[in-house]
């Protein structure tokens, strides 16, 4: 072996992360994303459930429902701009502050938002708060799940980039579990009681949850992706301008890729809740329950096609579960339809731990590889998030359509199968990103 070859070999020796670094970032960025997912679900469920007679008691039934879905809307508008700032912050001075900031600020917004006085209280003000919180909520999501992602790739080794970099995905359906199980606690609760003082239980509990993620978050190892590119002085002054300069087409395909994900997730997650208890007079105890199981599921399929992805590439794993997510479009309110829960159950099992996870599982990598390492927090923080801001109004479009449909749900079918087919598009432009060095110039 001649010298030059040793140098190198020592380098990458030097620069890779020990097995137990990269157990402990992966673990911390399951449970960070867990508790900020958690946090941002509860309100979804909340709105869906309360918000529109204790914020918005003028409105009629309808009319404050759909309020109450502007005001989850608004959380995704918020996101970008905290994809931006945090993003900016993780490529310039650290992944690991940022992530810490992201998960204190979104802890913060939610205990709020439940000890917040509602409209016969306080009046105006109530929803005024509320849009405001809701908006932190949000801006604070922007700048997680770009800074989790990259953390725990940058310190994955190669071949298995994939598996580690689903683990921060499963704080989706993680905190979807966490969340449904609080609200399927107190669902039993009088609806008097509910509005009163039960919703408020699910945003209070974030206290204890928010210690433990800092905790854990507290002793994890910068990036050494990072750190190597911050020590050679590629870190770049503005990353927001470099990653819409040099990797303009890399936003656009995350885009894509987000919205056939994004958009049938937040219909099952969020609208179905009030679509399924108002225009299908289904018990509100089945829909949750039947959310949770499928939640609990995915948390372990996501992960299987992270796997698959560093085996079979992440193009052919997604465009497979997009290509299913297209097909379900339809049958899957043919099957809530029939009012029968084993049916119902079904259709949230085939939504979450198939399509939602065969999508959502390999994507953390492939965006992560579609940058290079000085704009790679911005990059993927931006592209995600402006995804996230279309499906952040889908509960809110969704129940404009079903009203002017007079109930039903080809609409909502409609919209769904047009987004799962932006992101088959999206996949098949898109290159295949497996194996790339993350510690390149450019993605």
């Amino acid at each position: 072996m001649n010298d030059t070859h040793l140098a190198a070999g020592t380098a990458q020796r030097r620069d890779e992360v020990p097995p137990a670094a990269t157990r402990r970032a992966g673990l911390a960025g399951m449970i960070g994303t867990t508790i900020e997912w958690y946090d941002f679900y509860i309100y979804g469920l909340a709105a869906a459930l309360v918000f529109g007679t204790e914020f918005f008691p003028e409105f009629s039934p309808a009319a404050g429902t759909l309020a109450a879905f502007a005001t989850f809307a608004v959380g995704f508008i918020a996101r970008p701009l905290g994809g931006v700032i945090f993003g900016h912050f993780g490529d310039r001075v650290g992944r690991k502050k940022a992530l810490m900031l992201t998960l204190f600020l979104m802890g913060a917004a939610t205990v709020l938002v439940g000890l917040l006085p509602n409209y016969h209280t306080i009046g105006i003000w109530a929803p005024i708060l509320l849009v405001t919180l809701r908006f932190l909520q949000g801006f604070a999501v922007g700048g997680e799940w770009g800074g989790a992602v990259t953390m725990v790739a940058e310190s994955a080794p190669d071949h298995r980039r994939g598996f580690y970099g689903s683990l921060p995905q499963m704080g989706v359906p993680l905190g979807l579990v966490l969340s449904s199980t609080v609200f399927a606690a107190i669902s039993p609760l009088p609806d008097e009681a509910l509005r009163s003082w039960g919703w408020r239980i699910p945003f209070l509990l974030s206290i204890a949850l928010i210690g433990v993620g800092l905790f854990i978050r507290s002793r994890i190892t910068e990036s050494p992706t990072f750190v190597q590119a911050k020590e050679s002085g590629r870190t770049r002054k503005l990353p927001a301008a470099e990653a819409f300069r040099h990797h303009w087409k890399a936003i656009s395909l995350t885009v894509g890729l987000y919205l056939s994900a994004g958009v049938p997730f937040y219909i099952v997650s969020v609208f179905v809740l009030s679509y399924g208890t108002t225009e299908l007079g289904l018990p509100r105890s089945v829909l949750l329950t039947g959310m949770l199981v499928a939640a609990v599921v995915e948390a372990l399929t996501v992960p299987y096609f992270g796997s698959l992805s560093d085996k079979l590439g992440r193009r052919p794993v997604f465009l497979t579960a997009a290509a299913f997510t297209v097909a379900l479009a339809f049958p899957f309110f043919w099957l809530l339809e029939s009012g029968q829960t084993g049916f119902i159950w079904l259709a949230m099992l085939l939504a979450l731990a198939v399509s939602h996870a065969g999508m959502y599982g390999p994507t953390a990598a492939m965006y992560a590889e579609l940058f290079s390492a000085n704009v790679r927090y911005t990059g993927t923080s931006i592209g995600y998030q402006l995804g996230g801001v279309v499906a952040g109004f889908v509960p809110l479009m969704t129940g404009a359509l079903v009203s002017a449909a007079g109930g039903a749900s080809w609409p909502i079918s409609a919209l769904w199968a047009i987004s799962a087919l932006i992101g088959l598009v999206s996949a098949l432009i898109v290159r295949e990103t497996r194996g790339c060095d993350l510690r390149s110039e450019r993605g």
